[in-house]
């Protein structure tokens, strides 16, 4: 089955699209296929499926990793989110700039982050399920949250920071300007 892809506004970040098969019994989607993924243009080595489900309102980010980055191939299981990816390579014509996508259920897109990148999402939905596709195993020792709320980053969330669930880890972020980046 042909997968597409599609730039971004951010070099680098791409939308990918399967089809997604519809009848009267639901939908039937191949979520991962390596050919039709190389022959679209992505040839990356995925090594570990992460899945995490959130509440409404959750924001979970901005992450990203040193020292072993990882880049992330998302797409939703369940529900619906706006994914986030900024870019935090000094050296880049659109550091600390993001790309916003609104990924849900069944709509066969999945975005790739590539490494430089943080990446977060707030889920519009309850038990809202993403699965991530990662390059390379989790190293705690390499993980850094950016600010979510940043006003440096002028991303337009569609929730208030009242609204806004989020974990004691991403609420310490670091602002853009302090941020240890990629060069």
């Amino acid at each position: 089955m042909p997968v597409t892809s599609q730039p971004t506004s951010i070099e680098g970040v791409r939308l990918y699209e399967s089809p997604v098969f519809r009848d009267d019994r639901g939908y039937f989607q191949e979520l991962f296929n390596e050919a039709a993924f190389r022959e679209a243009g992505l040839a990356t080595t995925w090594v570990q499926d992460n899945i995490s489900n959130s509440r409404k309102n959750v924001v979970r980010g901005l992450h990203y990793q040193l020292g072993r980055p990882q880049a992330k191939l998302v797409r939703v299981l369940r529900g619906a989110v706006i994914d986030y990816a900024v870019d935090l390579r000094r050296s880049s014509p659109t550091f600390g700039k993001h790309v916003a996508v609104e990924l849900r259920e069944g709509d066969g897109r999945a975005l790739l982050v590539p490494i430089g990148f943080a990446h977060g999402f707030v889920s519009l939905e309850e038990n809202t399920v993403m699965m991530y596709k990662v390059s390379d195993v989790h190293h705690p020792t390499g993980e850094r949250t950016l600010l979510w709320n940043d006003p440096a980053l002028q991303i337009s969330w569609p929730i208030s920071a009242a609204e806004a669930i989020l974990s004691a880890k991403d609420l310490a972020g670091s602002p853009l300007a302090t941020a240890e980046t990629y060069p």
